[in-house]
């Protein structure tokens, strides 16, 4: 290998976490709740109750039991919250931070990326920042964008709003910086969702996956990540994850986890902090560069 592919491709450093630990674990859950269906439907409801019944589970039912999980391990997790969520149950934000967890803002109606403007984008996050502060007394620090896409706008209102980082991108599997944003990754294969999210709405990919082959997925991305020295950040619904099965599969990831004395288990909040204090700051820093278009050198021809 030549010295400019040595130097190109050179490894970056091992990521520190505090004394004595080798990874973190970050256990959050996205608090959607009918979120997604209203801005789905978001010019007109129809008078249909199956997915709303389905996703009302979560505040019903699921989030008592996610909460009496965490308790139970000793487990402090971070919430986001869109903030139509928090406005129609206003008790919801002081409840988790009564409990001890982190919250964090995940748009105002859930709202997609491919359906707003940069200029709509800002309201939203200044709007949910408002509602937050108003039902808690106290700014959240974080924001985790709904489905997880970013552009170089919203990086940088989530730096001008003086936000600590944000949680949406998948750039490397520990904390890093991307336009002077302290990054907290998250990752699709510990989302989740993507296993079992089924509404029978017709837009299902899948039937649900089955909880015994997530569990082993989980648990060898966890045991390796932990031998990597990386972060494990695990994304859960209570409409979703609340259910038994999930709680039961959920039991047996938290119980290993907690059992490793080199993981440190944080909030989103505590790994920010950290970061920025660490010797890790300016060694992960990237920038939000977007190529330019193909265009007409299509398959390596030029106009």
């Amino acid at each position: 290998m030549s010295d400019r592919m040595k130097s190109t491709y050179a490894p970056f450093p091992a990521y520190t976490w505090p004394e004595g630990k080798t990874s973190a674990a970050l256990f959050s859950v996205d608090v959607d709740a009918t979120a997604p269906f209203l801005w789905e439907h978001r010019d007109h409801l129809p008078e249909r109750l199956a997915r709303l019944e389905l996703r009302r589970f979560g505040l019903r039912s699921g989030l008592s039991r996610l909460l009496d999980l965490f308790a139970r391990y000793g487990v402090k997790a971070s919430f986001y919250v869109p903030a139509i969520v928090a406005e129609t149950d206003p008790d919801l934000l002081p409840a988790l931070l009564n409990a001890g967890h982190e919250i964090g803002l995940h748009g105002y109606f859930h709202e997609l990326v491919r359906d707003v403007d940069d200029r709509e984008f800002s309201a939203a996050i200044e709007a949910s920042l408002d509602l937050f502060l108003r039902q808690t007394g106290r700014r959240p620090v974080g924001f985790r964008s709904p489905a997880w896409e970013m552009t170089p706008h919203m990086l940088r209102e989530v730096k001008r709003l003086g936000l600590s980082y944000d949680s949406s991108l998948m750039g490397f599997d520990h904390p890093y910086e991307i336009d002077d944003v302290v990054e907290i990754p998250v990752q699709w294969a510990l989302d989740d969702a993507i296993f079992y999210k089924f509404e029978g709405s017709g837009n299902d990919r899948q039937a649900p996956v089955s909880g015994a082959a997530v569990l082993d997925d989980w648990l060898a991305e966890w045991r390796t990540l932990h031998r990597f020295g990386g972060l494990f950040t695990l994304t859960v619904h209570d409409w979703i994850s609340g259910r038994a099965q999930r709680i039961a599969l959920l039991e047996k990831l938290l119980e290993e986890i907690t059992a490793e004395s080199g993981a440190w288990v944080a909030t989103a909040e505590e790994i920010a902090r950290h970061h920025v204090a660490s010797a890790n700051s300016g060694h992960f820093a990237v920038t939000s560069d977007i190529p330019a278009a193909i265009g007409p050198r299509r398959f390596g021809f030029s106009s």
